[in-house]
C-alpha cells in the first residue's frame, strides 16, 4: 500500500505556489568575476524579451565605458536616475519609486537592475541594492540582475583567502538561492586574460593593475570552480525540492550527485563505520548523513538513547556530517531506504554483519533486496584490542542496569504461567483442549503487554510445556501419545510467539507515541502560554517551567538589551557563568556542557536565535551533571527557538507602543500649536499694526518714545514670524499644504527671497553665481521663497556683520543643485543631520532669537518637492572651520516647449 501524502506538507506547498504567483520572478546572470560576459548577456536576453513583446526597462545598467554593452542599451527604454548627495558631489542612484510606478502601469514588465551587491549611497531607501530588488518582487515586478561569486556571504571569506582582497559588498545566500532562474555565465581564464590585455572589461591603467592583483590565473581558476559549485548546489537544492513536491519520482534515488548515508549501529564498529564514511567523503568531496534506526526493542529497554550510539553521532557532527538523524522504526531496513531516497544518498555505508539464524537475512540483504539503485559499502570489522577493553567494560556497565530491570518480568511471566496452569487443572474435564490452549495465549498477550517481547518469549515456551506436562495424555510427563499434538505444540508455540512478538511491538510503539504525544502537548502548552507573555520575566518563568517539568533540570534566561549587554532575568535556579553566556552570545553557538566548547562548565548554553537577532542565552543545568542526549539536545533547541521568538515579540511590541505614543505625542503638539498659533495671529497682528501707526502719529512722538515704538514693532514682528512658522510646520506635517507648481526661472525665486529678506540681511554682503542656462525648475514659487528667506536669515543671525554670503546654483543631469554658503563658525560637529528636526538649534542656550523650526521648514518644503537638503561645514587647509554651506537638490524636469509663431503656422 502506498503511502498516502502529508495533508500539512500539500497544505503549506499550495500556499507557498500562492504566494509565489504574486511575487516577481528574479533571474541572476551569476559569474565568477568582472568581465565574463554578465550584463552583456542579461541585455542580450531583455532585448530579445522586448522583440516578443515583453514591457522591458533599464533600472541601472553599469556598461564600464565598453562600447559593446553601451550598443545594446540603446533600444531599451531607461528610467531615470535619482540624485543625492554624497560628501562634496552628487552620485546618480537608482530610483526605486519610479521603478515601482512604472511596473504599476506595465503588470507584465521586467526591470534590470545591474550589479545586485551594490550598497546604495546614503539617504536611498534601501542600504542595498538587493533590497530594492527584494521590494520589486514583493510588488509583483520581474526583476533581470548580475552577480559575481565573490559577493555572495558565505564565500565572502573564501574569496577573500584565495585572492587576497576582501569584499565589503555581498548578498545574502537565502536571497540567492530564492532567485526562479540563475544563469551562469561562463568564460574560460585564458579567454578572459586576452578581454582584459585588449582594453574589453577595464581601461588600460585599471586593466593593469588587475592583472597584477585579482586577475591572475591561478585566482580565475579558483573563482570559477567556486562559481561553477555553487551553482551546482543551487540546482541540487531544486532536484531535491522537485523529488520532495512530486509523487511519483521519489520511489528511486537518482544518481546525479553522488552523497553517502552511514548507518549508526549499537555494535563497537559503528565509530569505524562513522570515521571511514567521512574519510570517503572527503576523499570524493561529497557531503554525507549519519542515521540511526531505533527499533521498538531498543526504546523498551531504555528511555534514552543507547550511550554508543550517542557518542557515534556526536563523532559524526564533529566529523562535518550534513546531518544526523535517530529514526524511530520496526524495520530498520525499511527507515535507511526511505530515509535514502527523500534525501537522494546513493552510497549506503555500514557495518558487516552476521545472520542470526539461517533463515534470517542480514541487513545489507535486506536494503538490496528493496533498493537495488542503492550502492551498498560495507566496512570490515577490526580485531579487538586491549585498549577497548575498558571502554567496552564500561558499555556494558553502563547498560547493566537497565537489563536488570527486566529479571523481575521472566518471573512474572513463570507466575503468570503457574497460575495459568493451576487454575486450568481442575478444569481439564470440563473445557476441551483448546480452550486451555487459548488460557496460555491470553497469559502471553498479558505478560507481553506488561513486561515486553522477552518475557513473553519465555511464557510462550512455558505455556507449552505447561500444556504438554498437565493437560496433554499422558499427563504429568512430556510423553505425547498421539502425533497430532506435536502439530498443535508447534502451532501454538508459533501463535503464541507471533502474538507476543506483536504485542510487545504494539506496546513500545503506543509507549513511544504517548511519550513523543506528551512532548508535543507540553510544546503547545509552552508556545500558548508564550504567546499570552507581555514581559521578558514572564517569558524566563514559563521557560523554566517547562525545563523543570520535562528534564527536572534548573534553567536561567539570560537577555541582551539593546546595547548587546547581558542581562540576567530574575527567577532562575541555575547558575550562570557570564564568560560561557557571553562566549555563547556572540558566536551563535551551544557552550557548556556536552559541547566541544568550555565542556567543563557545569552548564549547557543555548543561544537564543529569533528571525532577526540573538536575544540571548538560555542556561540549563541537567541534574547530577548529566550530558543531555540528541533528543532532549534537539527538545532544548525548541524550547529555545520558542523563548527567542517570544522575546523578540515582546520587544518589537514596545517599540511598536513607543512609537504610537511617539506619533500621538507628535499629533498632539502639532494641533496644540495650530490652535495656539491661529489664537495668536490676530492680536500679533493687530500689535504690529498699532506699533506702526504710533511711528506715523503727528506731531511725531518723542525720541525716546519713538525707540520704545521701534523695539515693540520688532518683537511683535518676530513673534509674528515665529507663530507663522508653527502655523506652517503643523500644516505640513499634516499634509495640509497643496503645492502650486508651476514653471519658474530660478532668478525669480532668488531674487524675491533677497528683496524678502533685505532688513535681515542688511548688515552682510551677497553674491549671487547664476549660470545662464539654468533650466526651468517646476517649483512653488512661494514656498520656495520662503526656504531661501530661512535660509538667508539663519545666515545673518549667526555670522558676523560685514561678511559674505554666497548663492550659487549648478545645473545636473537630473537635479539642479543651489548651495548657499556663508562665513560664520559653521555648523556644529556631529549635529548637522539633527539641526533639521523640530525645536533643534545650534547651541542650546544661546542669545540668538528663534525656537528651531526654520530648516525644518526648509526640509519639509524641499522634500515636498521630491529634492532634499544638507548641510555641512567648510574647512580650511588647516582643518579650521570657515562657514557653512546648505546644499539644495531640486529634481529637474521637461519643461514645456514654447514654440511661438511656427506653433500657429
Amino acid at each position: 500500500m502506498q503511502d498516502r501524502p502529508d495533508p500539512d506538507a500539500l497544505l503549506q506547498r499550495i500556499q507557498q505556489e500562492q504566494a509565489q504567483q504574486q511575487r516577481g520572478r528574479l533571474k541572476v546572470f551569476f559569474g565568477a568575476c568582472a568581465g565574463v560576459g554578465k550584463t552583456f548577456t542579461m541585455l542580450s536576453a531583455a532585448r530579445a524579451a522586448q522583440a516578443q513583446g515583453l514591457p522591458v526597462t533599464i533600472g541601472v545598467v553599469e556598461t564600464h565605458g565598453r562600447a559593446d554593452t553601451e550598443a545594446l542599451t540603446a533600444h531599451l527604454p531607461r528610467l531615470p536616475l535619482r540624485a543625492l548627495p554624497y560628501k562634496d558631489r552628487t552620485l546618480p542612484e537608482f530610483d526605486l519609486d519610479a521603478a515601482l510606478a512604472w511596473g504599476a502601469a506595465n503588470p507584465e514588465g521586467l526591470v534590470l537592475l545591474d550589479e545586485l551587491a551594490h550598497s546604495n549611497v546614503a539617504g536611498s531607501r534601501h542600504p542595498k541594492r538587493w533590497q530594492d530588488a527584494e521590494e520589486l518582487l514583493a510588488a509583483g515586478i520581474d526583476v533581470w540582475s548580475t552577480m559575481n561569486v565573490q559577493h555572495l556571504e558565505s564565500l565572502n571569506d573564501i574569496v577573500s583567502g584565495i585572492t587576497g582582497i576582501r569584499v565589503w559588498e555581498t548578498v545574502p545566500d537565502q536571497f540567492f538561492d530564492a532567485a526562479d532562474e540563475v544563469v551562469v555565465v561562463d568564460l574560460p581564464p585564458d579567454e578572459l586574460l586576452a578581454r582584459l590585455k585588449a582594453g574589453k572589461v577595464y581601461l588600460p591603467q585599471q586593466a593593469e593593475r588587475a592583472a597584477a592583483n585579482f586577475f591572475r590565473k591561478g585566482n580565475l581558476l579558483a573563482l570559477r570552480e567556486l562559481a561553477l559549485r555553487r551553482t551546482a548546489d543551487r540546482v541540487d537544492d531544486e532536484m531535491r525540492a522537485y523529488r520532495r513536491a512530486s509523487t511519483t519520482t521519489a520511489e528511486a534515488v537518482w544518481p546525479n550527485r553522488e552523497a553517502l548515508l552511514a548507518c549508526v549501529g549499537t555494535g563497537d564498529n559503528a565509530e569505524k563505520v562513522v570515521r571511514s564514511c567521512a574519510r570517503l567523503a572527503a576523499q570524493l568531496d561529497l557531503p554525507w548523513h549519519a542515521v540511526h534506526v531505533e527499533t521498538p526493542e531498543q526504546q523498551g529497554h531504555s528511555a534514552t538513547l543507547h550511550p554508543q550510539v550517542e557518542r557515534t553521532l556526536k563523532i559524526a557532527q564533529q566529523l562535518g556530517a550534513a546531518a544526523c538523524a535517530v529514526l524511530p522504526a520496526a524495520k530498520p531496513a525499511q527507515a535507511l531506504v526511505r530515509y535514502a531516497r527523500e534525501h537522494n544518498l546513493v552510497r549506503v555505508v555500514m557495518g558487516r554483519s552476521t545472520r542470526r539464524w539461517p533463515w534470517q537475512a542480514t541487513l545489507a540483504e535486506q536494503i538490496g533486496q528493496s533498493a537495488s539503485d542503492l550502492d551498498l559499502l560495507q566496512v570490515g570489522t577490526l580485531p579487538s584490542r586491549s585498549a577497548d577493553t575498558t571502554e567496552r567494560k564500561t558499555t556494558r556497565t553502563s547498560t547493566a542496569a537497565p537489563r536488570a530491570a527486566f529479571w523481575p518480568g521472566y518471573i512474572a511471566a513463570a507466575l503468570a504461567c503457574c497460575i495459568a496452569a493451576v487454575i486450568a487443572t481442575p478444569l481439564a474435564n470440563v473445557l476441551e483442549l483448546t480452550n486451555i490452549v487459548m488460557l496460555f495465549l491470553l497469559v502471553v498477550v498479558g505478560v507481553a503487554l506488561r513486561f515486553g517481547r522477552g518475557p513473553a518469549i519465555m511464557a510462550a515456551f512455558l505455556g507449552v510445556g505447561f500444556f504438554d506436562f498437565f493437560f496433554v495424555p499422558p499427563r504429568f510427563n512430556f510423553a505425547v501419545s498421539d502425533a497430532q499434538y506435536v502439530v498443535t505444540f508447534a502451532v501454538m508455540l508459533v501463535v503464541a510467539l507471533v502474538v507476543g512478538q506483536l504485542t510487545a511491538g504494539l506496546k513500545v510503539q503506543a509507549e513511544a507515541a504517548t511519550d513523543r504525544e506528551h512532548r508535543v502537548r507540553s510544546l503547545y502548552d509552552m508556545a500558548r502560554d508564550l504567546s499570552a507573555a507581555l514581559l521578558p520575566e514572564q517569558v524566563a518563568e514559563i521557560g523554566a517551567r517547562f525545563i523543570t517539568g520535562e528534564f527536572s533540570a534548573g534553567s536561567t534566561l539570560v537577555v541582551a538589551d539593546d546595547d548587546n549587554r547581558l542581562q540576567v532575568l530574575p527567577g532562575g535556579n541555575a547558575p550562570v557563568d557570564m564568560a560561557v553566556a557571553q562566549w555563547a552570545f556572540e558566536r551563535g553557538e551551544p557552550a557548556g556542557r556536552g559541547t566541544d566548547t568550555l565542556h567543563s562548565s557545569p552548564t549547557l548554553v543555548l543561544p537564543l536565535k529569533a528571525p532577526m537577532r540573538i536575544r540571548g542565552v538560555l542556561v540549563v543545568a541537567m541534574p547530577q551533571g548529566q550530558v543531555p542526549g540528541v533528543e532532549p539536545r534537539r527538545l532544548l533547541q525548541t524550547c529555545a527557538s520558542l523563548l527567542a521568538i517570544s522575546l523578540e515579540r515582546i520587544h518589537y511590541i514596545d517599540v511598536a507602543q513607543k512609537s504610537t505614543v511617539q506619533i500621538e505625542s507628535e499629533r498632539l503638539r502639532n494641533s496644540l500649536l495650530s490652535a495656539i498659533s491661529h489664537d495668536l495671529r490676530t492680536p500679533l497682528a493687530s500689535l504690529v499694526g498699532l506699533a506702526e501707526s504710533l511711528a506715523m502719529v503727528q506731531p511725531p512722538l518723542p525720541a525716546h518714545q519713538q525707540e520704545l515704538t521701534g523695539a515693540i514693532q520688532q518683537s511683535a514682528q518676530r513673534m509674528s514670524a515665529l507663530v507663522n512658522n508653527l502655523l506652517d510646520m503643523a500644516r505640513l506635517e499634516a499634509g495640509a499644504v497643496q503645492l502650486n507648481k508651476a514653471w519658474q526661472p530660478l532668478e525669480e525665486v532668488v531674487g524675491s527671497a533677497l528683496a524678502a529678506s533685505a532688513p535681515a540681511i542688511a548688515a552682510h554682503r551677497v553674491e549671487v553665481t547664476l549660470p545662464d542656462d539654468l533650466p526651468l525648475l517646476q517649483i512653488d514659487a512661494v514656498l520656495m521663497e520662503r526656504v531661501l528667506v530661512n535660509l538667508l536669515e539663519n545666515a545673518a543671525k549667526y555670522t558676523p556683520a560685514d561678511t559674505t554670503i554666497h548663492i550659487s546654483a549648478q545645473p545636473q543631469s537630473d537635479a539642479v543643485a543651489l548651495t548657499l554658503t556663508d562665513e560664520g563658525p559653521g555648523l556644529p560637529k556631529g549635529r548637522e543631520e539633527l539641526l533639521f528636526e523640530k525645536f533643534e538649534r545650534g547651541a542650546r542656550e544661546s542669545a540668538t532669537p528663534g525656537v528651531g523650526l526654520g530648516l525644518a521648514i526648509c526640509r519639509a518644503i524641499v522634500q515636498a518637492h521630491g529634492g532634499s537638503i544638507r548641510g555641512d561645514t567648510i574647512h580650511n587647509a588647516q582643518g579650521q572651520p570657515t562657514g557653512a554651506r546648505f546644499t539644495l537638490l531640486l529634481p529637474r524636469g521637461t519643461p514645456p516647449t514654447d514654440l511661438g509663431d511656427d506653433a500657429d503656422a
